[in-house]
């Protein structure tokens, strides 16, 4: 005979409570999972870069990369049109101001020589051959001159012998006064012929002067035609070092095109590329460092280009002191420029991602050394290896100054 169940409600009031139970712990375990924060990203501490902040003096520079470039530099230009000849002299040879470089050819050119030489030479035969005639007129001008005057003195002393017979009345009133007469006719063409005399002279001076003139001016042409052929054996004009030959041989060229480069190789100066962010603080003046790799020369700030070309701005630096041995144009420097000194300043080391007047977010290290936690610097004015701190950190932290944008999501990490 079946009994009838007496602890059915029981059982079934105990599966409930712990059902229950159950959903109540899986509840708390998901919101706790939920409120947990992902592990915090290890990274080697031999990895990173960690600097300390600083406070005191800072010495703001600027660091750019540039060349040695002579400060006596020539190009040397084609004095006329014509074609290679002959090159002479190759780069990297020592020259003087008269050494020949090249040979240019223009047959044009020699031909206009030989024509104005010979200009020349028919305005010098000219003004010979028309002295001559000028002498001979003028002789011919004095014969008739001394002619007339011979009459006059004849006709003079007829005329004194005429009125000395009729004061003692031998001869008739008349004869003695055509004698008078006759005497002074003779002085008026003595007189004429003074006058055509002098003025035949004043013509014959001005023409041979203006006879001079045109052989002066056929002279000077042709000596430039002839110093046109003779510039076509181009010279360096300057004392130095051949840097670049631009022809070849065969090759025609337009006059004023750059044959060759010239430059003075003991006077150097540095031509270096700052970035145009600091170059607004660059001063004429200023005192560089310039290192050739193979020593330090000391230089100061001549001249700043006020154009920007490619991120960068050119600084011509004229330095001081003897230039180390194997100093030569074209080499590679690295040159530094003192901007300003900074009394007292927070800073800390600048890395690649520093930007003068910016913000940026930096790993904190903590007091156990172990954990950094992102925060975020106001930076200030930059030098090359260090930049002033506004706000953010305070002297004696450390910070990660190296490349932390794998983390950029991670509000800190974990250094072992």
């Amino acid at each position: 005979m079946d009994r009838p169940r007496t602890d059915t409600g029981r059982r079934r009031l105990l599966r409930r409570l712990a059902l229950g139970a159950g959903v109540v712990v899986a509840l708390s375990l998901t919101l706790g999972l939920a409120r947990l924060r992902p592990a915090a990203p290890r990274v080697e501490r031999s990895t990173v870069w960690i600097d300390t902040v600083k406070r005191g003096p800072m010495l703001r520079q600027v660091r750019g990369l540039g060349t040695l470039v002579p400060e006596d530099v020539r190009w040397i230009p084609a004095p006329a049109e014509g074609r290679v000849e002959r090159i002479l002299v190759h780069p990297g040879t020592v020259v003087t101001a008269g050494t020949i470089l090249l040979e240019l050819s223009n047959p044009e050119l020699e031909l206009a020589a030989q024509e104005a030489e010979s200009q020349a030479l028919a305005a010098m035969a000219q003004y010979a051959e028309t002295d001559a005639q000028l002498q001979a007129a003028q002789l011919e001008r004095e014969s008739a001159a001394a002619r007339v005057e011979s009459e006059y003195e004849q006709a003079r002393l007829r005329a004194d012998t005429d009125a000395e017979l009729f004061r003692e009345g031998l001869i008739a009133d008349i004869t003695m006064k055509l004698s008078a007469l006759s005497a002074r006719e003779a002085s008026q063409r003595k007189g004429l012929e003074a006058r055509r005399l002098e003025k035949s002279a004043t013509a014959a001076r001005s023409q041979l002067a203006a006879l001079r003139t045109l052989v002066t001016q056929r002279q000077a042409e042709a000596r430039m035609r002839r110093g046109q052929v003779r510039a076509l054996g181009v010279a360096a004009g300057l004392s130095g070092v051949l840097q670049q030959m631009e022809v070849e041989v065969g090759q025609r060229v337009a006059a004023g095109a750059a044959l060759a480069k010239v430059a003075e190789p003991t006077h150097l100066k540095a031509v270096i590329r700052v970035p145009e962010t600091l170059a607004k603080d660059v001063q004429l003046g200023q005192r560089v460092s310039v290192d050739t790799r193979n020593g330090v020369v000391d230089g100061r700030v001549a001249r700043v280009d006020p154009a920007v070309q490619n991120g960068t701005v050119t600084v011509d630096v004229h330095l001081a002191g003897d230039l180390p041995s194997g100093a030569r144009p074209d080499l590679t420097v690295d040159g530094t420029i003192e901007l300003e000194r900074l009394a007292d300043v927070i800073y800390v080391g600048r890395s690649a991602q520093a930007q003068p007047d910016g913000t940026l977010a930096m790993f904190r290290l903590e007091k156990d050394g172990s954990t950094a936690t992102r925060v975020s610097v106001r930076l200030g004015r930059a030098s090359v290896s260090a930049i002033e701190v506004r706000d953010g950190l305070q002297p004696g932290q450390q910070v990660i100054l190296s490349d932390t944008s794998a983390f950029d999501s991670a509000p800190a990490i974990r250094l072992q």
